[in-house]
């Protein structure tokens, strides 16, 4: 992750099953639902503005850190979040049992 995302905060509007990054104005999201030790995710949309910036690295590293650090299991269906276990195969430990498209 580029450091000038380090510091953003990662939100987790529960409302809305999203996770939102704001950046410079503009938010990052992932969509997800949520189960009491499994979390799905389903889609990352990153605003034209911010295409190409690194800002869909940073939500999905902070996505991760969040599922980690509140011990769920991911399920990837996202693309977008797919091919990024993919790039990063250290992230594959908060993979849940059976997950095979990574």
């Amino acid at each position: 992750m580029q450091e000038i995302y380090k510091s953003l905060e990662l939100v987790n509007n529960t409302e809305k099953q999203q996770f939102e990054l704001e950046i410079d104005g503009s938010t990052a999201i992932i969509e997800y639902r949520q189960s009491p030790v499994q979390i799905t995710l389903l889609h990352t949309e990153v605003p034209p503005a911010l295409e190409g910036k690194g800002a869909g690295t940073a939500i999905v590293e902070k996505t991760l850190d969040y599922i980690e650090k509140n011990h769920l299991k991911l399920v990837p269906i996202c693309p977008f979040v797919v091919a990024y276990l993919k790039r990063h195969p250290e992230w594959k430990r908060v993979l849940a049992d059976g997950v095979k498209n990574v």
